[in-house]
């Protein structure tokens, strides 16, 4: 006779808890997203020089270092002129998946007017972009530091 068949409901009960244990474990170990890919590093250039676009007085900008976060790396460019920031471009960020790229078209340019309007990296994080956020304040904090403010 099969071990089930028997008259054992314990036995039944503990086999399909177990399974149905299994099936919940297995489920939530689903990623929403595609599994990062590995990136190559290749050296940004920390700080370079340039004349600002039309004002006649020289800027010096900055790009900060990429930060990687779970999502992808980020990384941002800081134009500073007479100590006061004047533009923030965010150079990389993640953009692989339409998901990504959703999320970055609202929260980097709230990212970089809120940086203007700092004058620091002490902005707020944007509501579901929360490590896009982390690595724009921390790429724009590395700018900062090399440009000297």
């Amino acid at each position: 006779m099969h071990p089930l068949k028997k008259n054992r409901p314990l036995r039944r009960i503990m086999l399909a808890s177990a399974a149905t244990v299994s099936g919940v474990v297995m489920l939530l170990a689903l990623k929403p997203h595609t599994a990062p890919e590995l990136a190559v590093a290749s050296p940004a250039p920390s700080s370079t020089s340039s004349a600002s676009a039309g004002s006649g007085k020289g800027g010096t900008t900055v790009t900060g270092d990429s930060v990687q976060t779970r999502w992808g790396p980020v990384q941002v460019r800081v134009t500073v002129q007479n100590g006061k920031i004047t533009d923030v471009t965010a150079v990389t960020y993640p953009q692989d998946n339409p998901r990504d790229q959703e999320i970055n078209s609202y929260a980097i340019p709230q990212l970089r007017s809120e940086a203007l309007a700092a004058q620091s990296a002490d902005i707020d994080t944007v509501s579901g972009a929360t490590y896009t956020s982390d690595g724009y304040r921390q790429s724009l904090q590395s700018a900062l530091d090399s440009a000297g403010l």
